[in-house]
């Protein structure tokens, strides 16, 4: 079966021209919004009007009012990413609109990050580069910029799903004792690695020497990291967020920076994207990246493919799973 001839799909944001050009091979009409109407939401609802299906990414906010100006002939949304949180899936299954994500592909690139800022904390990277670039540097001293060893450190994985797990594997080759929290025990894990399970959080906070966040946002994990548990944690210990930004409350979190409670934080995402906590960005005990996890060439190639293949296998009807369900 194929697509209808011409049926338009609109993509959210100017993308890699080779990254779209299975819609383009699939005979499908492209219509990609420019970089200036990023962000406009009555601009992205008039230009959906029509259209058979939706490519977005994390910055977009597929609502009820985004899929009713689509209109009726809208059969799926795909999003170049794991997360769903900003797509409202009840909105979709309501419609008879299949939801498609991205999982799988990302796993090592975001555990790579993630173990990237954990080292970057702990061996003081931005500090060190800081004073080399602005010429301070004055030659070697016992005492200059001393970090942290990762050996022997207990490092708290909190959602050991693909990208937890993967960074669990990271950092125990490099010699870390690993615990891990979620909704159920994982046996493998504990097989290969000798990862302890903690299925309470407070507890596993209070012997956590570093704190890594892979769990899905839910209603539930929404400030998951709230003032009360930050204050659970030991004096000196690090968290590292390439989760999603509201796991953590950034308020809380930059207070206890600020008054020595945490050694450092390591963020990829923040609560309010693409702003963060002013006083984050005044922190030497901060490593701030732009939302990397899933930056390299051939990850986001391999997340573009998944989601452009899964529009016109929507197209086609090849798809025969429930609506909103990817």
């Amino acid at each position: 079966m194929t697509s209808s001839p011409g049926e338009r799909v609109l993509v959210t944001r100017p993308l890699e021209r080779a990254w779209l050009e299975p819609l383009h091979a699939a005979g499908l009409t492209v219509d990609v919004v420019s970089a200036d109407e990023i962000g406009d939401s009555a601009a992205l609802r008039s230009r959906a009007a029509g259209a058979a299906a939706l490519l977005v990414v994390l910055g977009d906010r597929v609502d009820a009012a985004l899929l009713d100006a689509a209109g009726s002939g809208l059969r799926v949304v795909a999003t170049i990413s794991v997360g769903v949180d900003h797509i409202d899936l009840e909105a979709c299954r309501a419609r008879g609109v299949r939801v498609a994500n991205t999982p799988d592909v990302l796993t090592d690139a975001t555990a790579d990050l993630a173990m990237t800022l954990l080292l970057a904390l702990t061996r003081r990277v931005r500090e060190g580069e800081a004073l080399v670039r602005c010429g301070g540097w004055q030659g070697w001293e016992p005492g200059q910029l001393l970090g942290r060893d990762i050996k022997g450190a207990r490092v708290l994985v909190v959602g050991a799903g693909r990208i937890g797990g993967a960074f669990a594997q990271r950092v125990h080759a490099f010699g870390a004792r690993v615990a891990y929290h979620g909704r159920s025990p994982r046996p493998a894990l504990e097989d290969a690695l000798g990862a302890c399970y903690e299925p309470d959080l407070d507890t596993a906070l209070g012997r956590a020497d570093v704190v890594s966040l892979h769990a899905p946002l839910t209603p539930e994990t929404r400030h998951l990291l709230d003032a009360r548990r930050l204050a659970l944690l030991p004096p000196r210990a690090i968290v590292i967020n390439t989760g999603r930004g509201p796991l953590i409350d950034e308020h809380a979190l930059v207070a206890a920076l600020r008054s020595g409670a945490l050694w450092g934080a390591g963020l990829d995402v923040y609560e309010h994207e693409p702003r963060i906590h002013p006083g984050l960005a005044e922190l030497p005990n901060v490593v701030l990246l732009p939302h990397l996890g899933s930056a390299t060439e051939d990850t986001r190639a391999a997340m573009a493919k998944l989601a452009t293949d899964a529009i016109v296998s929507t197209l086609r009807g090849e798809h025969s799973g429930d609506p909103g369900d990817g």
